[in-house]
């Protein structure tokens, strides 16, 4: 059993580990290429964060799912370098919003070069993969436009809040089922696709990297309280000094609202002070560390995982289905 990628995916097979591995490194000389400009400052802007790495995790999942085809086929590479292109510029924004000083271990591009600059910089990654799209045919664009529309009305939605009535935990799960899952489905439904799986084969994937990718995404919120910045890569508690409703934070309300105890209301109003007090986000994350919040949150990645797994059941047995399955325990064991 080998290690594959900076997520660290064990696989069992030796060819399958190779074309992974190949893939990826043909997907990283691809990033490369792409966000080469011929304005130097562009291009130290634009692989600002590819260079400072990461998990590739959506390329691996394109990788993975092209095993179920044929994994040699032409638009597999360029289709995972689109789908981490626009993951990356994604980055970019969100940093900005978040005001977010680390990414990936480095300063982000908005503490480094201003927030005019990572946002002009992520609308450049946004055309370059735009411009690989291109070359991929009608459909791909397709997919990539309907999933963009997904994230930014997740995004908005997550700005937005929950309208009156509704549960902020319903709510919050399909924000994160529009800005992280939704991508990570394109993940899945490219990797097939290109390789030229069927199409039952296609769907399942689709639907195994969206509900993957919500727990993906719970396991970060699980993280940015419950990890140090040398674990996640950005600095703890980053969602919760800007406000953000992730769903430990949830839990924590919701557990407030239903059993009025003292101490859960009295860290329900630390959270909505000033969380730019060093001391006082301190000892908010210091609470929420040893609140039962945290661990239904955990609870909660784990479903998800689960869930994905048990799409992939029809598929048959193969390297590339344990593999497939094996993501869903590393998604879990980033969670804890």
């Amino acid at each position: 059993m080998t290690v594959v990628g900076p997520f660290g995916l064990s696989v069992r097979d030796q060819a399958l580990e190779a074309d992974v591995q190949a893939g990826l490194a043909a997907v990283e000389e691809g990033l490369l290429e792409a966000t080469k400009s011929g304005v130097p400052f562009i291009t130290e802007a634009a692989q600002h964060l590819v260079r400072a790495g990461g998990k590739r995790f959506r390329p691996l999942l394109v990788m993975l799912a092209a095993q179920f085809g044929d994994p040699y086929a032409p638009g597999i590479v360029p289709s995972a370098v689109v789908v981490e292109l626009t993951h990356l510029a994604t980055l970019y924004h969100d940093d900005v919003m978040d005001e977010a000083d680390v990414r990936r271990g480095v300063d982000s591009a908005n503490a480094r070069w201003g927030n005019s600059v990572a946002v002009l910089t992520g609308d450049f990654l946004f055309s370059r993969a735009s411009h690989i799209l291109a070359d991929l045919g009608p459909e791909a664009v397709r997919i990539q436009a309907e999933a963009f529309e997904r994230l930014v009305t997740g995004q908005i939605l997550e700005t937005a809040g929950p309208r009156d009535g509704r549960d902020p935990i319903e709510h919050y799960l399909d924000v994160i089922a529009g800005k992280t899952g939704s991508l990570i489905a394109v993940a899945g439904r490219y990797g097939a696709m290109m390789s030229g799986a069927d199409e039952r084969t296609v769907e399942i994937l689709t639907h195994y990297g969206e509900r993957l990718g919500t727990a993906f995404q719970l396991a970060d919120d699980v993280l940015d309280i419950a990890s140090d910045s040398h674990e996640s890569g950005k600095t703890p508690g980053t969602d919760l000094r800007e406000g953000i409703p992730t769903l430990p934070v949830l839990h924590l309300r919701a557990q407030a609202a239903a059993s009025g105890s003292s101490d859960d209301r009295r860290l329900c109003e630390l959270l909505d002070g000033d969380l730019t007090d060093d001391a006082r986000h301190a000892e908010v994350l210091r609470l929420l560390r040893a609140h039962p919040a945290l661990e239904q949150a955990r609870r909660d990645t784990v479903r998800y995982a689960q869930e994905a797994r048990a799409i992939l059941a029809p598929l048959p047995e193969c390297d590339a289905k344990s593999a497939l399955e094996d993501l869903c325990d590393a998604v879990v064991h980033r969670a804890g």
